[in-house]
């Protein structure tokens, strides 16, 4: 392995991580679109300091990138307080203006230079390690790869200064408003943070890689733990885990590493949608079935706790007949039955005939399925 490669690892890493943490915290808030419109609209933030300072490495670009950020943030709080569009409106009419002002700028007065609209959406991380940072005549590694470090403790710092105080605002803004805690500084304090992470992260990763770290890592960690805690754990696990696969699989199929990431965030995401062991969706259909041969099978049970008190003859309880009784399907019968059986609630006879235990007629008198017998 490369040197170069080995450093593309450690900025995905970086960038991964750091997107991450704060994107816990904007899933739970239900502000993911956020993410997306902060990503975009920097954008205009970074044209516009171009202009001023024309030098793309210029500190004053990530200064206004964050500001932007930041005033998309209060747009869209702007328009939704005004009680006329919800918020998920106001951040579909925000972030498209803004973005759409830095493309004209870009096409029409910067379009030789690097801020082209394929860096914008996708960037490349590849080439991060060829913008070096040299100290004294060192070279100290890619820029990039200092840009995110700093990034992530920063983000770090933040989270744990502000653990508490995030933990409340989040869950119980009205507990945080009366504690003292200012939900409302805290909120573009903490909106700030994204913006200069989503800065950070922009020039050489893209935006859509922005989003995709921010969202898919954070939303499959909460979908497999309700502990915060372990949420921002997991969520900066499974971003790396995007971040390392992608970049392979990049290399494996010869595409673009950032949207190979992107990808990547995707699957890790779906397989917690799908898998996560209480919230997924095939445990959840897993236990909706359950619960549906448990109905059928009290039901059973009641139904026949019912015959039996009045006594209605032989052909009680005959497997043949209870379809048509119940209207049914024959397999479902079976399964009910079975379901019966195996509990110690109903047992055979030898002659297509369910009879009742003792301990299914106790559990028919407990009212299993709300007075069915």
């Amino acid at each position: 392995m490369s040197p170069f490669e080995i450093e593309i690892q450690l900025l995905a890493i970086l960038v991964a991580v750091a997107c991450a943490l704060p994107g816990v915290f904007l899933v739970l808030r239900r502000m993911a679109l956020m993410s997306d419109a902060i990503s975009h609209s920097i954008l205009l933030g970074i044209v516009l300091a171009f202009f001023v300072v024309h030098d793309l490495n210029h500190p004053l670009l990530v200064v206004a990138a964050a500001a932007t950020g930041v005033a998309t943030v209060f747009l869209v709080e702007a328009l939704h307080r005004t009680g006329r569009m919800k918020e998920d409106a106001a951040i579909a009419i925000v972030f498209p203006a803004l973005f759409s002002v830095a493309v004209i700028l870009i096409s029409r007065y910067a379009a030789s230079v690097h801020l082209d609209l394929d860096a914008v959406l996708l960037g490349e991380i590849g080439f991060a390690p060829f913008d070096r940072l040299e100290l004294g005549g060192r070279d100290l590694g890619p820029r990039s790869l200092w840009l995110m470090g700093a990034i992530l403790l920063l983000n770090a710092a933040f989270l744990a200064t502000f653990y508490k105080e995030l933990k409340v605002s989040t869950f119980d803004p009205v507990l945080a408003a009366a504690l003292g805690f200012s939900p409302g500084l805290l909120h573009y304090a903490f909106m700030s943070v994204v913006s200069v992470t989503a800065v950070g992260a922009f020039d050489a990763v893209g935006s859509i890689l922005v989003v995709a770290l921010m969202i898919a890592p954070p939303a499959a960690a909460y979908l497999l733990s309700d502990r915060l805690p372990v949420v921002l754990a997991l969520s900066a696990l499974l971003a790396i885990a995007a971040a390392l696969t992608g970049y392979w699989t990049a290399r494996w199929i010869d595409s673009s590493i950032a949207g190979s990431m992107a990808g990547m965030a995707g699957l890790v995401f779906l397989l917690a949608f799908l898998f996560a062991p209480h919230r997924g969706l095939v445990v959840q259909v897993r236990r909706r079935s359950r619960q549906r041969l448990a109905l059928a099978g009290a039901t059973l049970v009641a139904h026949l706790f019912a015959r039996e008190s009045e006594r209605s003859g032989a052909e009680t309880g005959r497997l043949t007949r209870l379809p048509a009784e119940f209207q049914w399907d024959p397999a479902l019968v079976r399964r009910a039955a079975r379901w019966g059986e195996l509990r110690g609630l109903l047992r055979g006879d030898g002659q297509g005939r369910l009879e009742l235990t003792e301990e299914g007629r106790r559990f028919a008198r407990s009212d299993p399925v709300g007075g069915e017998g």
